[in-house]
């Protein structure tokens, strides 16, 4: 479980959004980062534990605080998410390729790019499981060989240089983008924890291998950009020399990685639409997300990645609380109002949150508000019931 999930924290992904807290310094970044990562990493982990307990899968186990037509509601939205992913990660492969070859990066050329890529990720995906895997493997080992190639030659020749960044970041907003990656996982995480060996392999395993895997890529990603003096981690390749290496890395890591992407929307549609085709559905999330590439405005990354923080995070906080304080099975309704109520009400405040910009962030006070509103709603609901059924005996 450890390096499942160390392994999945590995990606080009993480490495970017490490690039985004360079602004607040080397010391005050790497603190941030970490504790971004224990919060976000201990959700993470807490969630993983209902898949193991109840073996079943992340979406499926929503059910349990949402409904059955709850549970459809968190997938499409886990869909828009993969989808949005899979478009980033085309975006910044096609990117890397035209820094890194020094080609005229024109429209027309960055189109055929992405469209060539796109292609390339549909085939990974329809033929992972006829020997593909090895080369995953192989993938997430090689990225991670580069990020020490790059810690190396950032440690024996641009030590001494730490550069000034003209950007600028709130201590609450870097620690907002620490913390959303682990969320990004929480629709899924259930559907790997379900395989663990005991409870306990289940939570330490994932929470931290994602934690040592994920604050390291972000790290690699902040030291990087600091000590080349360049304004993005693709620029930074360029600048230590890596070249025709880093040129491969990128575009089998991002394949790779892109490739979770896919399958894990197709796997949240299949749980709306049980009977559609796998094959059918693997070409059409890769085609939608490729369009979607070519029109995504990649200067809007930080807001995609704030968008699903303000989602999960208070989704997910209903999911707890339901499931450990009120041990509660709601799979067999159709849908739980309250949750999706106090879930709604906890992306609301996300973003009041965010725009106040708080030392502390908006998830933890976002999952506070929406647990907060869900349990007095469910105390509510219980006291009516409870008064009704004594009417009715005394009036019996």
């Amino acid at each position: 479980m450890f390096f499942l999930w160390s392994g999945a924290a590995i990606s080009l992904a993480e490495i970017m959004t490490g690039s985004l807290i360079v602004p607040l310094g080397l010391k005050k970044g790497i603190v941030v980062i970490l504790i971004g990562h224990l919060i976000g990493c201990l959700i993470l982990a807490m969630t993983g534990l209902i898949g193991f307990e109840k073996n079943t899968s992340a979406l499926k186990s929503s059910r349990f605080a949402f409904g059955k037509y709850g549970s459809y509601v968190i997938s499409v939205f886990n869909i828009i998410q993969l989808i949005g992913w899979t478009a980033v990660m085309l975006i910044q492969c096609a990117d890397s390729i035209g820094a890194i070859t020094k080609s005229q990066t024109n429209h027309m050329a960055f189109t055929v790019l992405v469209l060539f890529l796109g292609v390339l990720v549909a085939v990974w995906v329809l033929f992972a499981n006829k020997g593909l895997q090895h080369i995953n493997s192989a993938a997430v080992a090689l990225l991670f060989l580069l990020c020490l190639i790059i810690l190396g030659l950032i440690l024996s020749s641009h030590g001494k240089n730490v550069s000034a960044i003209s950007t600028t970041i709130s201590t609450g907003s870097a620690l907002e983008l620490s913390i959303v990656m682990p969320l990004s996982w929480l629709p899924l995480i259930s559907d790997y924890t379900m395989n663990s060996k005991s409870k306990k392999s289940s939570f330490v395993g994932s929470f931290f291998g994602y934690f040592a895997g994920s604050s390291f890529m972000y790290i690699i990603g902040l030291l990087a950009v600091l000590f080349t003096k360049s304004q993005d981690i693709t620029g930074a390749i360029v600048s230590l020399g890596l070249g025709v290496a880093g040129l491969v890395v990128v575009v089998l890591a991002t394949v790779t990685t892109t490739y979770l992407d896919v399958y894990s929307a197709v796997m949240s549609t299949l749980n709306i639409l049980p009977k559609a085709p796998k094959r059918i559905l693997i070409l059409a999330v890769t085609a939608v997300g490729t369009v979607v590439a070519m029109f995504f405005p990649i200067g809007q990354y930080q807001n995609f990645l704030y968008a699903i923080g303000s989602i999960f995070a208070p989704v997910f906080s209903v999911v707890l609380v339901d499931y450990f304080l009120l041990k509660a099975d709601r799979s067999e309704t159709r849908i739980n109002w309250a949750a999706i109520i106090s879930a709604a009400v906890g992306t609301f405040a996300y973003y009041k949150f965010l725009r106040l910009d708080l030392i502390f962030g908006s998830t933890v006070p976002s999952m506070i508000i929406s647990a907060a509103i869900y349990l007095g709603v469910r105390f509510v609901i219980k006291s009516f019931k409870k008064y009704y059924k004594m009417g009715e005996n005394k009036n019996a």
